[in-house]
């Protein structure tokens, strides 16, 4: 791909396309509530407000993305199809998208993906959609998708770095911090959000400084997986290879070329949780706030909760958003969570 000079990059999602992009959401993805708890607010000596994008459709914020991305075609684009490479919630987001838009999907997906995640795509696909499966031992699923793309004119929308995509994925801050505003009495102090590729993160952050300037967004993400927070730090691009994290969300490689500079130019800081954190987080969730969360969709509250435990100070008192990603969770998990916690 061309290289995209950085000015260029930081102009290609603002807020008024996070605007855009509600507006074309409207009706057609939840507004997903915010939740509190008592016991969260103890243990964070904060007021905190859990956006819950577990209840959004497909189970995950990856819908408002997908959907916008597709919605924003030209109807030449849209007759041909569209193309993506995913092996969780994208994957599901661009297969409901598509069917709801009426826009052919193909979908690659690995050969060793939960077979759950394969069936549930296909359960959304609508007419003249497909599922695509690869063998990693053979290919890359960027070099099928880059053939097929081209071999069928089809529009590749990848799973973070697209500015439809995360200028999709913003609206998750703009519905909680208006949310907040209504309820709380006032925006957000501090903002949590997970990162994996950036998309959501990013997003996230150009909304939240557009409505709430003085709130501090900070991203969350494994210390297995720390490319983006050292990439963050350094300001040069740094790369992992398949880690080792229960956060499966977040084994992105890198963040993107879109991504990379827009998390620099508007996120306060970035942080690492450890497996255990993560574990935790994601226990704490469903047994005392009652919710199905998956571990990626816990790294937010994970962070939260670790800068209340080591210093405090920098969390106590303040209006706190927790975005809480996704709930897409195999439970056959559930042992392993709780090893990592030290249950067992």
């Amino acid at each position: 791909m061309p290289d995209i000079p950085k000015a260029e990059i930081l102009e290609s999602v603002a807020f008024a396309d996070v605007r855009e992009a509600a507006n074309r959401l409207a009706g057609v993805a939840n507004r997903t509530p915010a939740h509190t708890s008592r016991t969260l607010d103890s243990m964070l000596g904060a007021e905190a407000w859990c956006k819950c994008e577990n209840f959004q459709r497909v189970g995950a914020f990856k819908f408002r993305g997908a959907y916008n991305a597709i919605a924003t075609l030209d109807e030449e684009s849209k007759r041909r199809g569209v193309l993506t490479y995913s092996s969780g919630n994208h994957a599901q987001g661009i297969a409901l998208a598509g069917r709801l838009l009426g826009v052919p999907t193909t979908i690659i997906m690995p050969t060793d993906a939960p077979p759950v995640k394969i069936e549930a795509t296909r359960g959304y696909l609508g007419t003249g959609s497909e599922v695509v499966l690869y063998d990693r031992n053979e290919t890359t699923r960027e070099e099928l998708g880059e053939r097929m793309s081209r071999e069928r004119g089809l529009t590749v929308i990848p799973p973070y770095d697209h500015p439809k995509v995360i200028a999709g994925q913003g609206t998750v801050a703009k519905e909680l911090v208006e949310q907040m505003a209504e309820t709380a009495g006032g925006p957000p102090d501090l903002l949590f959000v997970c990162c994996g590729g950036g998309g959501l993160l990013s997003g996230c952050a150009i909304a939240t400084k557009a409505l709430a300037p003085r709130c501090r967004v900070v991203g969350v993400e494994p210390a297995e997986a720390d490319d983006a927070t050292r990439s963050f730090r350094t300001g040069k691009l740094h790369t992992v290879h398949n880690p080792p994290t229960i956060a499966d969300g977040a084994r992105t490689p890198s963040l993107g070329r879109f991504t990379f500079p827009l998390v620099r130019e508007h996120v306060n800081d970035m942080m690492t949780v450890s497996e255990a954190e993560i574990a935790t987080a994601t226990l704490f969730a469903m047994e005392r706030m009652k919710i199905v969360i998956e571990p990626s969709g816990a790294l937010a509250l994970a962070g939260a909760l670790q800068l209340a435990n080591g210093r405090p100070d920098e969390i106590r008192g303040k209006r706190v958003g927790i975005v809480i990603s996704g709930g897409n969770v195999d439970l056959s998990i559930i042992p392993e969570l709780r090893r990592l916690a030290g249950e067992t």
